[in-house]
């Protein structure tokens, strides 16, 4: 089953670039952007109540979300998320790095009066 845009929990955002994300905000579609599963227990439809309206912010036109290459989607997001995971120690010490430069500053800085 492709994406549910008329589920409760869909969201898409487009950024400046051009590029459009299409997720579940309850993070229940492992196959996203391209499906939701096809029994999912959280999906609800849109409420349309209290005179609320969704809309766009954006004139841009959307285009199809490309299907996956392979038929093993899954594996193509896992080995994306460990690409991801595997960078994080080295910005996290990048981050402490920069935080300990800041606060060495701070240190030696005289007050004013």
């Amino acid at each position: 089953m492709p994406m549910r845009t008329d589920c409760r929990h869909y969201e898409s955002r487009t950024y400046e670039g051009g590029e459009v994300v299409r997720k579940c905000r309850l993070d229940l579609a492992p196959e996203a952007p391209w499906q939701c599963p096809d029994d999912c227990p959280m999906f609800e439809l849109r409420r349309m109540d209290a005179g609320w309206q969704y809309g766009s912010l954006s004139n841009a036109k959307s285009r199809p979300e490309p299907e996956p290459v392979g038929a093993d989607v899954a594996a193509l997001l896992d080995e994306a998320e460990d690409i991801i995971n595997s960078a994080a120690p080295d910005i996290l010490s990048d981050v402490a790095a920069e935080q300990a430069k800041q606060a060495k500053k701070g240190r030696f800085r005289r007050k004013k009066k």
